[in-house]
């Protein structure tokens, strides 16, 4: 990898920055001085309030400047980058949700591989130092090879969003190739954390658990062979994602263009996970909770397992996230209780 380009004279453009991680990744950056340029669309497919929160929190920095705009529209895109000019574009704008994705493929199609051709169109046109880019660990599909490499064979997916993100890991490919864009791909694994998105597992569990409904786990109740998740911490993400800034990949196999997991490197049982939750809330809380649980059959798109290598990053930045899920949790059930003032 090539030196540290990233300095406080730097524009930083951050698509999505409405969201989880580009919400994390923008304070990150503005926390230490740097000149971030958020985009987001601010859709409505979760809480747009909890976006607004986020964008609130951002816009109390002088040296934030937010443009309300959809990837998808190519003149917003192109007009953004010809009067911003930005040195690093990390694009988190997409949309998310494997499930969401069976019903309505047409705004991943908008926003995933249309919107993303945008940003490789205007980072051409407009030469940036180094584009980041959201990939998923959905890419790997039903792999039953653990942990997830890199270089593992990812050309079944079993999801349109994850056909989506493998798409953008090709287009990525090949702007860098052709138009020497030095562009690196995150595979993000189940980022959770305070402020999070509401449509993640855990997040509606607890939604459900305050409005006294059951919680549905889609395990079909096979405890011995239950759902593995390699759940992440989001400021371990946010820590990764800035030393990875700093570091735009070196031309290789023709491109410089380099694709990281980014994970916990320790996969939990799902039903694990849930124990955990529930032990934050109550410790939260003061009293004991204990979800009402349904169980049923795996959903289509769902895979069985996700697990994470992470030595490719390592080996990059020095970098390894190390949050337990006890810890993540518990200052996501604080988060919680607080920000919606349940008892």
């Amino acid at each position: 990898m090539s030196k540290n380009i990233l300095n406080t004279n730097n524009n930083l453009l951050v698509t999505g920055t409405a969201g989880f991680i580009g919400y994390y990744l923008s304070k990150k950056l503005l926390d230490q001085g740097y000149t971030v340029i958020g985009m987001d669309n601010l859709n409505d497919y979760y809480d747009v309030y909890l976006k607004q929160t986020r964008l609130d929190q951002l816009q109390l920095y002088d040296s934030f400047t937010f443009i309300k705009g959809d990837i998808s529209d190519k003149m917003i895109v192109n007009e953004l980058f010809a009067e911003y000019k930005p040195d690093i574009v990390v694009n988190m704008a997409a949309q998310a949700g494997v499930r969401y994705s069976i019903d309505n493929p047409d705004v991943y199609i908008q926003s995933n591989l249309i919107g993303f051709y945008n940003i490789l169109e205007a980072c051409r046109h407009y030469p940036v130092e180094h584009l980041i880019y959201a990939s998923s660990s959905s890419v790997y599909g039903a792999n039953k090879k653990v942990p997830f490499e890199e270089k593992d064979f990812v050309d079944n997916p079993v999801s349109l969003y994850a056909s989506t993100k493998k798409s953008n890991e090709l287009m990525a490919h090949t702007y860098s190739h052709l138009y020497n864009i030095p562009a690196t791909g995150l595979r993000f694994f189940t980022v959770y954390g305070p402020m999070g998105r509401p449509d993640m597992a855990y997040f509606g569990f607890t939604d459900k658990y305050f409005a006294g409904e059951p919680i549905k786990i889609f395990n079909d109740g096979d405890f011995e062979n239950d759902l593995y998740r390699d759940f992440t911490y989001i400021d371990d993400i946010a820590i990764g994602l800035e030393r990875l800034l700093r570091n735009p990949p070196e031309a290789a196999d023709g491109a410089p263009h380099r694709i990281f997991n980014i994970g916990n490197n320790r996969p939990e049982k799902l039903m694990s996970f849930i124990g955990a939750l529930e032990r934050a809330l109550s410790n939260a809380l003061g009293r004991g909770v204990e979800f009402n649980k349904i169980y049923e059959p795996i959903k289509p798109g769902d895979v069985p397992a996700t697990y994470a290598s992470t030595d490719l990053l390592y080996q990059a930045v020095g970098f390894k996230p190390e949050t337990s899920i006890e810890d993540g949790l518990q200052k996501f059930a604080d988060w919680y209780v607080d920000y919606y003032q349940v008892k």
